[in-house]
């Protein structure tokens, strides 16, 4: 039977005119969350994001 786990990530927009600051200042941690779970034999099998007023919210799934 498979396992199941989900990985909520939260980043803050800050005012900039950057429109893109969000994914690139997100990138090292998604990246390393990413190989964290690798390390223990998870693999990411899906992903969902919400953006809630300042927020981003980044939703990893990941089964075993």
């Amino acid at each position: 039977m498979k396992e199941y786990k989900v990985e909520t990530l939260i980043f803050y927009s800050k005012f900039t005119f950057d429109r893109n600051h969000l994914a690139k200042s997100s990138n090292k941690a998604i990246q390393d969350k990413l190989n964290e779970y690798a390390k223990n034999g998870w693999r990411l099998v899906s992903t969902d994001t919400i953006e809630f007023g300042m927020a981003m919210y980044i939703y990893l799934y990941f089964e075993k």
